[in-house]
């Protein structure tokens, strides 16, 4: 599905000061992998998803999606291929319009669109299925505008935006991190279904130990820039999260735990 190959990055300051993210990083994503992705501050797990989605440029190296190098392709040229749904409640929808028309809009990504004709009013049905399933209450303010939701309902609404027309991967920046442990596990839960239900290849961020385990076939952990553990199958079932401290610092006596979250 994807292929990370040799991947080289580094950062500079205002001042000049380097930064070496990834130094020949090789990562293969397996179609329908669902991989949660741990580490500490610093490990290049943003700078990942960033370079999948295209808002970083590698220094060097190659990104080869379904066997297409997609290196040099623009961020905006990978939508109709990558999703994302941020950290930030406040990103990813757009808050002057309404629920139903933020799914408009999504729903018709990468087609000729306007307001007059491309209110998608014959899926309201649907849309109302998806958002009842979470319990937040978006299912009844189609017609509420999206900036006055609440932060779990405008996140609920951006997982359901990026999921609609089935991405070939999508990304999970930490996208339940601001939200209160309730809404977090409903939206943690319905990421699960949609992402088992239709098969989508995913990788999300997170630095919760016990979600990183509970959820997704597999978990990597990134540290200074490298996979140090790849962990999945049998294996991943049968982690916990001190089994999981435990071998991190193992495999490093430099590790310690607030390295790892």
């Amino acid at each position: 599905m994807i292929e990370i190959k040799d991947l080289h990055k580094t950062f500079f300051s205002e001042l000049g000061t380097e930064k070496k993210v990834f130094r020949g990083l090789d990562f293969t994503i397996n179609d329908g992998d669902f991989i949660t992705v741990i580490g500490s501050n610093g490990a290049g797990k943003s700078t990942l998803l960033n370079v999948l989605n295209g808002q970083v440029i590698p220094d060097a190296g190659e990104i080869i999606l379904n066997g297409q190098n997609i290196t040099a392709i623009e961020q905006h040229k990978r939508a109709k291929w990558i999703s994302q749904v941020y950290q930030n409640p406040t990103m990813g929808t757009a808050p002057s319009m309404t629920v139903l028309e933020n799914l408009s809009m999504a729903k018709n990504k990468g087609k000729r669109f306007n307001f007059t004709f491309g209110l998608d009013t014959k899926n309201i049905d649907f849309y109302k299925g998806q958002l009842a399933d979470i319990g937040l209450g978006l299912e009844k303010q189609l017609h509420t505008q999206v900036g006055l939701l609440s932060g779990g309902q405008r996140q609920c609404l951006s997982l359901i935006m990026a999921t609609l027309n089935r991405p070939d991967i999508l990304l999970l920046d930490e996208h339940t991190a601001a939200l209160d442990p309730e809404t977090s596990n409903k939206i943690l839960e319905k990421t699960k279904e949609i992402i088992e239900k239709n098969n989508i290849t995913s990788l999300m961020i997170t630095h919760n130990m016990q979600d990183a385990i509970t959820y997704g076939n597999r978990l990597i952990m990134l540290h200074a820039g490298e996979i140090i553990f790849d962990i999945k199958g049998a294996e991943k079932q049968k982690l916990t999260v001190e089994k999981l401290l435990e071998m991190f610092k193992t495999k490093d006596a430099k590790l310690s735990d607030k390295d790892v979250f």
